[in-house]
């Protein structure tokens, strides 16, 4: 007898719900009909990648933020309206956003 058994045992009337938390992530952020401006930096020699030019909610834009930085496992962080993102990941990211329905333009290299 595994653990659901268990629960069912426990708790025969409890209806067992479907987590629908990915979709709901998704269709909160705003689209725009700007592209984002997707640039590639060095500072103090190291690689950095900037995401600018949304014009929706701040807060909207720290979820895309936290999303990117976890789908790709890098460090990263949010200032001035700006998603800065550790390393050179134009292509991956510019590939997620536009999965996403987002515009996305390319700048410099």
């Amino acid at each position: 007898m595994d653990l659901q058994d268990q629960l069912k045992n426990l708790f025969p009337d409890h209806i067992q719900e479907e987590s629908i938390e990915d979709s709901e992530s998704t269709s909160k952020i705003w689209m725009q009909d700007d592209p984002i401006i997707c640039k590639y930096e060095k500072r103090k020699g190291k690689p950095i990648t900037i995401l600018e030019g949304y014009t929706g909610a701040t807060e909207d834009f720290k979820i895309l933020a936290k999303e990117i930085k976890t789908k790709l496992s890098v460090g990263g962080s949010f200032k001035d309206d700006k998603i800065i993102i550790q390393g050179d990941y134009r292509d991956k990211i510019m590939k997620m956003l536009k999965d996403k329905g987002f515009n996305v333009k390319r700048v410099g290299g």
